[in-house]
């Protein structure tokens, strides 16, 4: 397997082209090795160069990363950035980044794991983000309160960045979307959705979320963006028989 053969995977799997005019990030391959075959490839949230080491003392040949290193800015090829770079072209370890298509895609995405980890009943797209719907909605299968969510949705035990239990005991429904989305509560609001699970809170809704009695939980951006690239890492093992690990580096945000 090569890094040009597992992009052509991963594009199948993956609406990269379907983001190419609203995604900053640089979607695919951002870093390639020298077309060496690749036996392992390890998952992150972030590209950093904690990720990268351990990614090179695990034996991996690629590291798959849901925050990459290009946000649709020039770089200059200096300080922590060269360093960076420098250690993935001598380690001959390629980098590959997704970001929106990994929030978004149906069964893989960060949105998808939450809704299931949610109980949520048939997940309808939810979370306008120039033109396309991000996250997902949807009735719960079983009423649920917002501790019992929190518990849910809390990757390893850690706790939630927030939490705003400013609405109903039991929720009968519920809307996500991962990482920095808390004007989408607003959306929440709109919708008449009983709690709203996004990564980061927002002074600026505080008031709005509060008389609108919605429940809201910021899981935190990190601990809300584990599970597409969890997902994507089970779906490697599965059908491409190759060897994966998650390197977990959370940032408590």
């Amino acid at each position: 397997m090569t890094s040009l053969k597992l992009d052509a995977y991963f594009r199948s799997l993956l609406d990269l082209e379907g983001f190419a005019g609203i995604d900053p990030s640089l979607n695919g391959i951002q870093v390639d090795n020298d077309g060496a075959e690749i036996s392992k490839i390890a998952f992150a949230v972030d590209a950093s160069l904690e990720t990268f080491k351990r990614a090179a003392e695990a034996g991996a040949g690629m590291l798959f990363v849901h925050h990459g290193l290009f946000w649709g800015q020039p770089l200059r090829v200096s300080g922590t950035h060269r360093e960076r770079l420098r250690f993935l072209l001598e380690h001959n370890l390629a980098l590959y980044g997704l970001h929106l298509p990994l929030d978004q895609h149906p069964s893989l995405g960060n949105n998808a794991g939450l809704a299931e980890l949610l109980g949520i009943d048939s997940p309808e797209p939810f979370g306008e983000y120039h033109g396309r719907k991000i996250g997902y909605k949807g009735k719960l299968a079983k009423p649920l309160t917002i501790e019992e969510a929190v518990k849910r949705i809390s990757f390893k035990d850690r706790p939630p960045l927030g939490v705003y239990p400013f609405g109903k005991q039991e929720n009968l429904s519920c809307a996500v979307v991962s990482g920095g989305a808390a004007e989408e509560a607003l959306q929440a609001l709109d919708e008449g959705i009983d709690l709203y699970i996004t990564g980061e809170a927002s002074h600026q809704i505080y008031h709005q979320v509060l008389e609108g009695h919605l429940n809201m939980i910021a899981g935190g951006h990190y601990s809300t963006e584990v599970w597409g690239v969890r997902r994507v890492m089970e779906n490697c093992a599965a059908q491409l028989n190759l060897e994966v690990e998650f390197i977990d580096v959370p940032t408590g945000l």
